[in-house]
């Protein structure tokens, strides 16, 4: 996943170098979007997650 990540925001960065802005904006928001999810899921996933119980509300 970290994978993905990494490559859509790379494309984003080679898209704003080839003036393409409005592709280099989905892509970082693709990219965000994942970063997001990727965080989410290493907190929260009770198998494979990490145990935090302080946050648990």
């Amino acid at each position: 996943m970290m994978v993905l990540c990494f490559t859509a925001l790379t494309l984003a960065l080679c898209l704003l170098q080839a003036d393409r802005r409005g592709l280099a904006l989905t892509a970082f928001a693709v990219g965000l979007a994942l970063s997001v999810w990727l965080f989410l899921f290493d907190v929260y996933n009770p198998s494979e997650g990490f145990r935090m119980p302080w946050l648990q509300v």
